[in-house]
């Protein structure tokens, strides 16, 4: 790590997350554990007293805040704000993550205002999942330091962030957001403004046809969930699917793709892709290219490497799995309106 790199990882970042409802709050919790100070957005239009509604979001991000995080000799602060108050704190803010609802209209009400109060080179992240970071980007007057921060819930807790940048992003912003992620032990990955990033569109399809299964008759709820956990879940927690169909054979899934196209319909009918990776004869491991590429002396000690994982999780996970959720395990939670 160079002296620059170094000076841009400990440095102090000022972080502003507006919007203080569930995902919002898992934001807070996720810089405050990894020491940095936040500010916590409570910007709801009311004429009620919104003075109790900051007061319990302040407690719910404190009392399930995991962390012995201590920064110089003190714990990271966190500061519940109204929108007043709030107004101030943008001023000095490095990056702010937009937690509205995902309502246009809140959006662009709340992505002005903040436009118009942070400094010219802070970075302006969305946490949308329904609008392409193409749309954010006009809401805002210069769509070079716009991006979406895709963070998948609970925020705290999961390690992925989808971070979704158009054309007329600065790359710079894009690295910062990366950074910064890194920095509080999150996973960044980078997609383009595509609808649905990637999990969210890679789960619909599963979902979707997991409830098929059940209207079909197929298989019951249970064992349809216990399939998934004890087996896709738990193979793809270790390979991706790219990855995974490199190591079995790119021709094992075309044959299968024809297979249950012809057997289920158009919606298994395997992309160009895959196809032309069968024409080349771009396999997978048994060509040593796929859609990854492979030398030939690396690849037992990967296998070795990929299994010893499996063993890994495995062993931690087994017995944990049941056939059918516990409910009274879960403590029950208020609906929130802004996730």
């Amino acid at each position: 790590m160079t002296d620059t790199e170094h000076t841009e990882a400990t440095q102090p970042i000022d972080v502003v997350v507006v919007g203080a409802g569930r995902m919002g709050q898992g934001i807070a919790r996720a810089f405050l554990a990894a020491g940095m100070d936040v500010t916590l957005a409570d910007v709801k239009e009311t004429d009620e007293d919104r003075a109790p509604y900051r007061k319990a979001a302040e407690q719910q991000v404190l009392e399930r805040l995991r962390t012995d995080a201590d920064i110089d000799g003190r714990a990271p602060q966190l500061n519940v704000c109204d929108r007043e108050l709030t107004q101030d704190r943008l001023a000095d803010a490095d990056v702010v993550f937009e937690a509205v609802p995902e309502v246009i209209d809140v959006k662009r009400d709340i992505l002005s205002w903040v436009d118009a109060h942070v400094a010219d080179d802070a970075v302006i992240a969305s946490t949308t999942s329904t609008f392409l970071v193409t749309e954010i980007a006009g809401l805002v007057g210069d769509p070079s330091r716009v991006l979406n921060a895709h963070w998948l819930n609970p925020a705290d807790l999961m390690p992925l962030v989808e971070v979704s940048r158009s054309d007329r992003t600065d790359p710079a912003q894009v690295e910062r957001m990366t950074g910064l992620l890194r920095r509080i032990g999150k996973i960044p990955v980078v997609c383009g403004p595509a609808a649905g990033y990637i999990v969210p569109r890679l789960q619909a399809l599963v979902m979707n046809e997991a409830a098929r299964m059940v209207e079909e008759g197929v298989a019951t709820a249970t064992d349809i969930d216990l399939a998934v956990r004890a087996g896709l879940g738990t193979r793809f927690s270790i390979l991706g699917p790219l990855e995974f169909i490199d190591w079995g054979g790119g021709d094992i899934l075309y044959y299968a793709s024809r297979y249950l196209t012809a057997q289920l319909g158009d919606r298994f009918r395997a992309p160009a892709v895959v196809e032309d990776n069968m024409a080349t004869h771009r396999r997978g491991l048994q060509d040593h290219t796929g859609f990854y590429e492979y030398d030939p002396e690396s690849i037992a000690p990967y296998q070795a490497g990929r299994m010893r994982e499996f063993e890994a999780l495995l062993r931690l996970r087994g017995p944990e799995l049941r056939a059918e959720p516990v409910l009274s395990e879960w403590p029950a939670s208020p609906p929130d309106s802004d996730r």
